[in-house]
């Protein structure tokens, strides 16, 4: 666990924000007809344009800018040629290095109007979210956000929380410990202290929790081919309430603006 000085945290802030930045420069041109290739292709030269270098191409051998999730795709899906087609649901993962920091976040888009079922599970994963950041203060332990998440998704709602991807620290290494599942018990795991930054991101499936990589060796898949939603923030832990470094609020407002998607629900910290 690698704690960070308030001026850390602030560089890390730039490269949040530069992510949240990112992904509404991509929320104005999602539609239907455009292919997750060109999309990334977007997402690498604003990064560069920007002064820094994107987290995921070539990590681990990992061939993309970005990771975009289709429909049944949980996580690091490939951008591909295949167009958008309405009520598609598209997760974008980005991450990027700046100033030798590391952001790190995702958002969850709907083109066109998805199914009810599917307009709720988009909505209650965006919150779980906030219910895990509440947690994120001095004193509580990774599993009281995992719990929280938990709580929220599959016992209130009877959706699959995926077990084997999870958060995890960030910082100068895209992932550092301590690692932070989307299920677990109160007062569990590390205890959480001042000045660690972490991305918390549920990733919650409309059907069952099981899930499978394609022959790729990248795609995560739902074993049922049902919908799965991803959102990510990245968190500074404090004493009374965890700082969000990353910020929804422009992403929010360009998939306002964009007839072709589906807005979410504006979610804030419930305390």
């Amino acid at each position: 666990m690698i704690l960070k000085t308030a001026e850390e945290v602030e560089l890390m802030r730039h490269s949040a924000l530069l992510v949240s930045n990112t992904l509404a420069m991509i929320a104005a041109e999602l539609k239907p007809g455009i292919d997750t290739l060109s999309l990334d292709k977007r997402i690498r030269e604003f990064i560069y344009d920007h002064k820094a270098v994107p987290s995921f191409l070539n990590y681990h051998g990992y061939p993309y800018s970005s990771c975009i999730s289709v429909n049944d795709v949980v996580v690091h899906g490939f951008p591909t040629k295949k167009a958008l087609q309405e009520k598609d649901i598209v997760s974008i993962d980005v991450g990027v290095i700046l100033n030798d920091w590391h952001g790190d976040h995702a958002y969850t888009f709907a083109i066109g109007e998805p199914d009810p079922a599917v307009v709720q599970l988009i909505r209650v994963t965006k919150e779980s979210l906030y219910k895990g950041i509440e947690k994120a203060v001095v004193g509580n332990r990774v599993g009281d956000i995992s719990n929280a998440i938990q709580e929220h998704t599959e016992k209130a709602h009877g959706y699959g929380v995926v077990r084997e991807l999870v958060g995890h620290g960030l910082g100068k290494n895209l992932h550092e410990d301590p690692q932070v599942p989307n299920y677990g018990k109160r007062g569990s795991g590390p205890k959480l202290k001042e000045g660690l930054v972490i991305a918390i991101e549920p990733m919650i499936n409309l059907g069952k929790k099981e899930v499978y990589t394609d022959k790729d060796g990248w795609t995560v898949r739902t074993k049922d081919g049902t919908v799965s939603v991803h959102f990510e923030h990245d968190v500074c832990v404090y004493k009374n309430k965890a700082a969000i470094l990353s910020d929804y609020a422009p992403i929010e407002k360009a998939e306002r603006a964009n007839s072709n998607l589906f807005p979410s629900a504006t979610v804030q910290l419930f305390s």
